[in-house]
């Protein structure tokens, strides 16, 4: 089975235009489900999930979150008792129903955490650092249906949306990998993403991350699943070397698909 997985880094900014042209099955991540139609979106962020949620994507498409535990909506009424959490790190969704998931980073200790950061890592530009740290930091309360499309990621945990994305397209089934769009950008560069600047994203001037996790992340992927062909279309440079992992130009990825 042929499969597209596509990350969020500016190198894929053309595919939004040839989608309905891919004759394989699409996974993507994040924000991308306000630009391309995908067949399975995964995402692992508080503050995306909840958005995507309020948009009601999940009724036409098949979305894979992380940490997605569905309570009873009674439950949100009583999770702050006994917490003082001021009203701007407390995140609802749009819509009411019965049953709601809670996620979100602890607030309260929020500066002792960025504190202790600057002093492990000095050399780092501390405003960068701080903004972020400060990303879906909140509660995050989400009002669910139970009978919706969502399901619950078990593994991997704690990864990149791209490479959960990737693990997951492997445990359903596919048999060819095309990657785009994971340009591991560093952190000596501007932030890569095609949505920065927007909601859930971080700022337009922030800099890009140490890729290692990525790569680690990507490495473990390709190691475990070495039945499977592996593309990775315009890459920067040759990052991993694997037996099973090939690179391909935008126009050799054009050509393999039949992508006028």
């Amino acid at each position: 089975m042929k499969t597209v997985v596509l990350g969020n880094g500016e190198s894929r900014k053309w595919f939004s235009d040839k989608q309905y042209e891919v004759n394989a099955v699409i996974w993507g991540c994040n924000a991308i489900y306000r630009d391309v139609m995908v067949d399975n979106l995964v995402a692992v962020d508080y503050g995306m999930q909840q958005e995507i949620y309020d948009s009601e994507y999940y009724k036409d498409i098949e979305c894979h979150f992380a940490n997605w535990s569905v309570l009873p909506s009674e439950v949100a009424d009583v999770f702050f008792m006994g917490y003082d959490i001021p009203a701007e790190f407390i995140h609802r969704s749009k819509h009411q129903y019965d049953h709601c998931v809670i996620s979100g980073k602890d607030p309260i200790t929020l500066h002792e955490r960025i504190e202790a950061a600057i002093k492990m890592h000095p050399e780092l530009d501390m405003k960068d650092l701080q903004l972020k740290m400060e990303k879906d930091v909140g509660v995050w309360i989400t009002y669910v249906n139970e009978n919706d499309n969502i399901n619950t990621i078990d593994f991997p945990i704690g990864w990149s949306a791209g490479n959960t994305a990737m693990h997951l397209a492997c445990q359903q089934g596919a048999t060819e990998i095309y990657i785009l769009g994971f340009d591991l950008s560093s952190y000596d560069e501007p932030l890569n993403n095609l949505y920065k600047g927007t909601d859930n994203y971080l700022p337009s001037d922030a800099r890009g991350f140490n890729p290692v996790n990525w790569i680690n992340q990507m490495q473990t992927v390709f190691r475990e699943f070495k039945d499977i062909t592996f593309s990775w279309v315009d890459a920067k440079e040759e990052f991993i070397q694997e037996n099973n992992l090939g690179y391909l130009t935008k126009a050799e990825f054009c050509d393999t698909l039949h992508i006028r």
